[in-house]
């Protein structure tokens, strides 16, 4: 299944500290790009960077948006971020409640239609 095929979409990247993901989180709602943007608490992150096994705490960042809005919401994380290569990845959400899916996509219409 496409994005475009999607209900909605569960954008999902990692920030190094709480203060950045509230800061993206905040501006993601505030552009009306997401409906909602849900910060979990630290997560211990393994992964190859610059040939090197790394291991840091971060902070996820669950963005609730619709399929046609991830590249704008690409381009947010991407200009406030701090890491040079930030994870973004879009994942399908192809079931929800009928007013779970109405408020949502109210939520992310209103300024970019």
């Amino acid at each position: 299944m496409s994005q475009s095929e999607a209900k909605l979409l569960q954008v999902v990247t990692t920030c190094g500290t709480r203060k950045e993901a509230e800061r993206i989180g905040e501006a993601l709602v505030a552009a009306r790009l997401a409906g909602c943007v849900q910060i979990h608490s630290p997560i211990t992150s393994i992964y190859r960077w610059q040939g090197q096994i790394e291991r840091s705490e971060e902070w996820l960042l669950v963005v609730k948006t619709v399929p046609r809005m991830f590249a704008a919401v690409a381009a947010a994380v991407r200009q406030q971020h701090s890491y040079q290569t930030p994870q973004i990845i879009g994942l399908p959400i192809v079931e929800g409640t009928e007013d779970y899916v109405a408020w949502l996509r109210e939520q992310v219409t209103t300024e970019h239609e």
